[in-house]
């Protein structure tokens, strides 16, 4: 049986352990309000596992119900901030809400508009949407985590890869084979990874279903009920993966896209699978992009703020109601805090704090910090 798999399912019974509930009700209650901090939490797919057997079932960060307690806490405990606000806080014409929660979703599954929507709109919880948008207007694309999902669902069988014959015969055996081509084909230039996906497509004979993601016609009627939608790049490459042009090429068009589609739109952007191309801050400069959203796990300072590197949570399942309320505490701010400012001392005694702070270095104040190991759930780099 798979490690990985098997620690996720330790950790979701975890999860819902009434013990570990009971504390982290206790942390709550001996918690300190930190300010100016910003929790953003990132969704997938809101579903049951079993409606969409095609589809990698690694991106459902919560079942219907699960999300709809999840959505009533935040909604009673903290303030649910719409990405509006944030845009209003960013240009300094607003202040941040005290205990304000962002909630966003990546790449436009049918299942944000059929499940998770209408929950967040019953408790009153703004929705951010980001869409890579080759995909709405092409009812023929499919993402390639779910094609590589449904090649390896032949039963009683061995399937040849680059990696060697892998077996998925059972269910743990897929999910095995699975996770070890996904960290295969993210560690490879992106074209010849999506070459390696087309052949083990062509030799599955299995497709996922079309229309998995919301069409244009459903993504304006989400912005008339006052849904932002906001770029994911056309085609959701990696951007650490692809030419510097082409990584350039995906913001661009992507942002056109929306433009063209949907009218004037946020000018915001989330990067896809985690992959942050090196040039990629100056495009988004150019381009206008207030706000660039990040797959790196924990708290956003807004004290010192990355505008165009913002960290978010993502939300497995393994995570649930109270993984989620442990991740939310403001202890791991203060720690951030602690470890942000040790990285600024250090920069700024070695002479290295102004480059850091124009984006020159690999490295920028508070680095340290995205390597807390204290969290739990599924990280965005591991989901698909």
């Amino acid at each position: 049986m798979d490690a990985r798999w098997t620690l996720k399912r330790s950790a979701r019974r975890a999860s819902r352990s009434p013990a570990l509930s009971r504390a982290v009700g206790l942390m709550e209650r001996a918690a300190r309000p930190v300010s100016d901090v910003l929790p953003i939490l990132t969704y997938h797919r809101v579903d049951e596992p079993e409606r969409s057997p095609e589809l990698y079932p690694g991106l459902i960060g919560a079942t219907p119900a699960e999300f709809a307690e999840q959505m009533q806490f935040l909604s009673s405990r903290y303030r649910p901030l719409s990405l509006f606000e944030l845009l209003a806080i960013r240009r300094g014409e607003a202040a941040l809400p005290p205990r304000a929660v962002l909630v966003t979703f990546d790449d436009g599954y049918r299942s944000v508009a059929q499940h998770a929507w209408p929950i967040m709109q019953r408790h009153g919880v703004p929705l951010t949407l980001f869409v890579p948008t080759a995909f709405p207007g092409d009812a023929s694309r499919a993402f390639w985590w779910d094609r590589l999902w449904s090649a390896l669902g032949r039963e009683d069988t061995v399937v040849s890869t680059p990696l060697g014959d892998l077996p998925v015969r059972t269910p743990a055996e897929r999910l095995s084979a699975y996770r070890r081509l996904r960290g295969h084909l993210k560690s490879l230039p992106h074209e010849p990874a999506m070459a390696i996906v087309d052949d083990l497509c062509r030799g599955s004979g299995a497709e996922p279903r079309p229309r998995s993601v919301l069409g244009w016609d459903e993504l304006r009627r989400l912005a008339g009920e006052g849904v932002a939608i906001g770029s994911h790049s056309r085609t959701h490459p990696l951007l650490d993966k692809v030419t510097q042009a082409e990584a350039g090429a995906e913001i661009r068009e992507s942002l056109r896209d929306l433009e063209r589609e949907l009218g004037p739109a946020p000018r915001v952007f989330a990067f896809p699978g985690g992959g942050v191309n090196s040039e990629a801050a100056s495009v988004l400069e150019e381009e206008g992009v207030e706000l660039a959203f990040l797959a790196s796990r924990g708290l956003n300072d807004l004290g010192r703020p990355e505008w165009l590197r913002l960290r978010r949570i993502n939300v497995g399942r393994s995570s649930g109601l109270t993984g989620i309320r442990l991740q939310l505490l403001p202890q791991w701010a203060r720690i951030q805090r602690i470890r942000g400012r040790k990285v600024h001392v250090f920069l700024t005694r070695s002479g290295l704090g102004s480059r850091a702070r124009h984006g020159r270095l690999g490295a920028r104040p508070g680095t340290a910090a995205r390597r807390d190991s204290g969290h739990i759930g599924d990280g965005k780099r591991g989901t698909r």
